[in-house]
């Protein structure tokens, strides 16, 4: 009875004093951070977030602190950076001091610091030089490249017609296309879109990618040191997670036995050349692991974004008919009905460009932006912000910022047009990030916007069950991605 007597108090004097500890810890750097609420030990900030909603929960603190703020998920400190003038200050004009990256607790559950996207400092700039190099010399931003999402376009329309107009969810149809794009630079070749574990890939990254959007995977970035031992939906993020790993690692394998150092194939001999190269370098940061991680990030980030833009996309111009009809005129005025498009028939379409600009800014794929971390004490207007401190750059902040967009929470292709309906660039459209850190598959991006976009309204005509008024654009979840609701269309001949 004594003896568990004393337990109980030794317990509480421990749980006292790390109480204590982590309040001094976070008074201790007050004076030099931000302003924000004030956290309660271990649970930081939790009370004045909405999980459901943590966008719009930290948009509502900047009403109230300002464009530049400290707020603790959890244990987690972080500055908020709102607006584009605070985001470009941050991450274009101190660019090396803020080109750290920050915590995505769910993916790193997986890439723990490997891999050319979760990185940190001298892993990823070699990782990331490397990884632009190699997909230049695979034809990214070349006539090659187009000519490949041409050719997977034309997969991708032959198997619209064959749904014969019925209604159905465009989401694999998407995804397969546009993860071929990738998958013949990372694996040199294309899947069938029937192969089983292609679809099953598929699923796996999009369900890991939607739960990071949910309410449970914004707790999980709060609490994931408890949360990654108890069971609940993050366990299935996991395990998808795992399963684009062990994929990957096969495909590495599979390179190595055939691999010929003078032949390149794809992504993956290129790096295996580049291993044989180093292997002497004991700081070499080319062995297998930043291989598959890197090769994952890749095929993922090439994959889920282009497509879910499309997926949201398609949505708005159900909703707006009269944007569709002239995207249509454009179509057929500047390219025809006879030939394919061409990514330099763009520069005649500013409407089009205007439309695709307005999806990825309506949209806003990664409203938080990835997380950054200051690499050194780094001063920020009249702030101090200790080395270490991660920084979420609100990339939705810049795309609604009233200052650049007139009507920034509507879909409006005008917010990219001037007075002369010629296209209208904007300090403020932000989706690939700026600065060091900024997404390097953007010229790739772009391209596929443009080409898959324009190649399937070239052939069909959008239509939803419901009539436009009655179509909800609001996004289905909104965390560390935005999701677009889960819809229905037909694709009609035109």
């Amino acid at each position: 009875m004594l003896a568990s007597g004393l337990l109980l108090v030794a317990l509480l004097a421990c749980l006292t004093l790390m109480v204590l500890m982590s309040v001094w810890r976070q008074r201790k750097v007050g004076g030099k951070l931000p302003p924000g609420p004030t956290p309660l030990p271990f649970i930081g900030n939790y009370l004045q977030l909405n999980t459901e909603q943590m966008y719009d929960s930290l948009m509502k603190l900047r009403d109230r602190y300002g464009s530049v703020f400290t707020v603790y998920l959890g244990t987690r400190r972080v500055v908020i950076l709102c607006g584009q003038d605070t985001v470009k200050e941050a991450l274009v004009d101190q660019a090396e001091d803020f080109s750290g990256r920050g915590e995505q607790a769910t993916f790193d559950w997986l890439f723990k610091g490997y891999g050319v996207a979760f990185s940190n400092g001298e892993r990823a700039k070699q990782l990331r030089r490397f990884s632009i190099t190699t997909l230049r010399d695979f034809g990214v931003g070349k006539r090659g490249i187009e000519e490949r999402i041409q050719e997977e376009a034309g997969f991708l329309i032959e198997g619209l017609r064959g749904t014969r107009a019925s209604f159905i969810d465009p989401t694999f149809f998407l995804s397969r296309t546009v993860s071929n794009v990738i998958s013949s630079i990372v694996f040199g070749d294309r899947f069938d879109y029937e192969d089983k574990e292609f679809l099953s890939l598929l699923r796996m990254m999009l369900g890991s990618f939607q739960f990071t959007a949910t309410s449970t995977g914004q707790l999980y970035e709060m609490f994931y040191p408890v949360m990654k031992h108890l069971p609940g939906p993050q366990q299935q993020a996991f395990k998808d997670l795992q399963g684009l790993e062990d994929f990957m690692a096969r495909k590495v394998e599979q390179n190595q036995r055939t691999l010929d150092p003078n032949a390149p194939r794809d992504f993956i001999d290129s790096f295996l050349i580049r291993m044989r190269e180093e292997q002497k370098n004991p700081n070499t940061e080319f062995y297998t692991k930043n291989l598959v991680l890197t090769a994952l990030n890749i095929f993922f980030a090439g994959t889920e974004t282009v497509s879910t833009t499309l997926r949201y996309g398609f949505l708005l111009l159900m909703k707006h008919p009269d944007v569709e009809a002239k995207v249509h005129e454009e179509i057929d005025r500047v390219i025809g009905k006879n030939r394919q498009p061409k990514f330099e028939d763009r520069a005649k379409m500013p409407y089009t460009e205007a439309v695709i600009h307005e999806i990825q800014r309506f949209g806003d794929m990664i409203p938080m932006g990835l997380a950054r971390r200051v690499i050194k004490d780094t001063k920020f207007r009249d702030y101090l912000i200790p080395k270490g401190t991660e920084v979420f750059p609100m990339l939705g902040s810049v795309h609604r910022d009233p200052k650049f967009f007139a009507k920034p929470r509507e879909f409006d292709p005008q917010h990219f047009l001037d007075d002369k309906g010629q296209f209208k660039k904007s300090d403020a459209f932000v989706p690939f990030s700026i600065g060091k850190r900024y997404c390097f598959g953007e010229g790739l991006a772009r391209m596929e916007l443009f080409l898959f976009l324009t190649n399937i309204m070239q052939n069909f005509r959008f239509k939803s069950p419901q009539a436009p008024q009655d179509i909800d654009v609001s996004p289905k979840h909104v965390g560390f991605a935005t999701i677009p609701p889960t819809y229905t269309m037909s694709f009609q001949p035109r």
